[in-house]
C-alpha cells in the first residue's frame, strides 16, 4: 500500500511543528522519519495513524483519501515506544486482542496467534504475562500483535528505544528480516542514526518540522543537500572547516585547497569524512593542523585535530601515535571533498 502525505502542516496554536511535509512511501517500503527531539517526525506518524488532526494538506493510503477518517477506520498498525501492553493478560490474551474486538471466532484467533507468535519467535511464551518478560521479548509481542491484525501500513514510534545496545542490534536485524518477508509497508520513527541506515530503504530526515533530504541511506551519506544533513548523518559527523572560496581555491588560514571548482564564496566550509582524511607530515599535507588528540578504538585510531577555530576527526591505522600538540598534515582526495555555503547552508555544487 501507498502512503502519501501532499503539503502536510501542523500547528499547536501558533507554533507550527510540521511545514508543508510532501513524501510518498512505496508499496512494502521502509520508510525511516529520521530526525531529533522536536523534527517533527512523531507528530507526521501520529497524523497518519490518525492520533494527531492535520493542520493543512492531505493524507492519502493506496489511494484513498484517509485526512478525516478516524484511526481505525485507516487500516494501520502503530507499534510504540513503550509496547503499550495489557499487564493482566497473557501474551497470547494481548496479540488476539485485536482479533478479538473483531469478533472472530475462538479457534480462529487462536490459530492466528500461534502463527505471529511463531514468526517472531515468541510462540513459548504465549501464557506468560509482560511482568515475566523482558524488554526484548515485550517488543515482539507489540510487533506480534501488530501483525496479526495484517494492516495496510505498519507504524512504528522509535519501538527499539528501551532496549541495551545489544538487543537493539539484534532486533534491528529482526525488524529487518521480519519486514521484506511480510512486504509490509512501513514508516519507522528514530532519532538514532544508526537505525535510520541499517533499516531503511530511504530515509527522510527532517529538521525544525521541515524536510530536509529523501533518499537511500548511501544516497543521504555521500550525496547530502546542505550542511545538516552533512553533520547529521555519519559518526564521528563529518568534518567541517571554514573558511573562504576563492575562484575555486578554498582558503583557510594560510592554505590554500584547488576544489576543482570555479566558484568564489565569502563564507564558505569544506567537509570531510573522518575516514576520507589521511594524517601526514604538515609539509605533505593540503591542510596543516594541530593534533589535539587520539583515541585508540579497535580497528583504527581516531585522531581529533585543531585547524583554527575548528576541531576535526580522522580515521588513522591503529598502530598511530603522536604528541599532544605536535604539528600534522591532514591529506584527501579532492573528490571526496563537500562545499557548503555557510550562511545559507546549502551544498555548493562544483561546476
Amino acid at each position: 500500500m501507498t502512503v502519501v502525505l501532499d503539503a502536510v502542516s501542523k500547528s499547536f496554536g501558533n507554533v507550527k511543528v510540521l511545514h508543508e511535509l510532501s513524501l510518498e512511501v512505496h508499496d512494502g517500503e521502509f520508510l525511516v522519519l529520521l530526525g531529533a527531539s522536536g523534527s517533527g517526525k512523531s507528530t507526521a506518524l501520529r497524523m497518519i495513524a490518525g492520533l494527531e488532526t492535520v493542520s493543512a494538506g492531505r493524507i492519502s493510503i493506496s489511494g484513498r483519501d484517509v485526512t478525516e477518517d478516524l484511526p481505525k477506520n485507516r487500516d494501520v498498525a502503530m507499534v510504540f515506544q513503550s509496547y503499550a501492553l495489557y499487564p493482566h493478560k497473557t501474551v497470547a490474551e494481548n496479540i488476539g486482542y485485536p482479533l478479538k474486538i473483531r469478533r472472530m471466532n475462538r479457534a480462529d484467533i487462536e490459530s492466528q496467534v500461534r502463527e505471529v507468535a511463531a514468526q517472531v519467535r515468541i510462540d513459548e511464551l504465549l501464557e506468560r504475562y509482560p511482568r515475566e518478560l523482558s524488554g526484548g521479548q515485550r517488543q515482539r509481542v507489540a510487533l506480534a500483535r501488530a501483525m496479526v491484525r495484517r494492516p495496510s501500513v505498519f507504524l512504528m514510534d522509535e519501538p527499539l528505544s528501551n532496549l541495551d545496545a545489544k538487543l537493539r542490534g539484534h532486533m534491528r536485524a529482526e525488524l529487518k528480516h521480519m519486514q521484506h518477508e511480510l512486504g509490509i509497508t512501513t514508516i519507522y520513527v528514530t532519532h538514532d542514526q544508526v537505525e535510520a541506515m541499517t533499516l531503511a530503504h530511504r530515509v527522510a530526515l527532517l529538521e525544525g518540522g521541515r524536510l530536509q533530504q529523501l533518499a537511500a541511506p548511501r544516497k543521504i551519506y555521500e550525496d547530502p543537500e546542505n550542511l545538516f544533513v552533512a553533520q547529521f548523518i555519519g559518526s564521528p559527523p563529518m568534518n567541517v572547516a571554514h573558511g573562504r572560496l576563492d575562484a575555486g581555491t578554498f582558503v583557510i588560514g594560510e592554505d590554500r585547497v584547488a576544489t576543482g571548482g570555479t566558484e568564489t564564496v565569502a563564507n564558505a566550509v569544506i567537509g570531510l569524512r573522518a575516514e576520507d582524511c589521511r594524517v601526514v607530515v604538515p609539509e605533505d599535507g593540503a591542510i596543516r593542523a594541530q593534533l589535539f588528540a587520539n583515541e585508540l578504538i579497535g580497528d583504527h585510531t581516531l585522531v581529533t585535530a585543531r585547524i583554527g577555530d575548528d576541531m576535526v576527526s580522522i580515521k588513522a591505522p591503529k598502530e598511530f601515535e603522536a604528541g599532544f600538540d605536535e604539528a600534522i598534515g591532514i591529506a584527501f582526495d579532492t573528490d571526496r571533498l563537500y562545499l557548503f555555503d555557510r550562511d545559507t547552508g546549502m551544498r555548493i555544487r562544483r561546476s
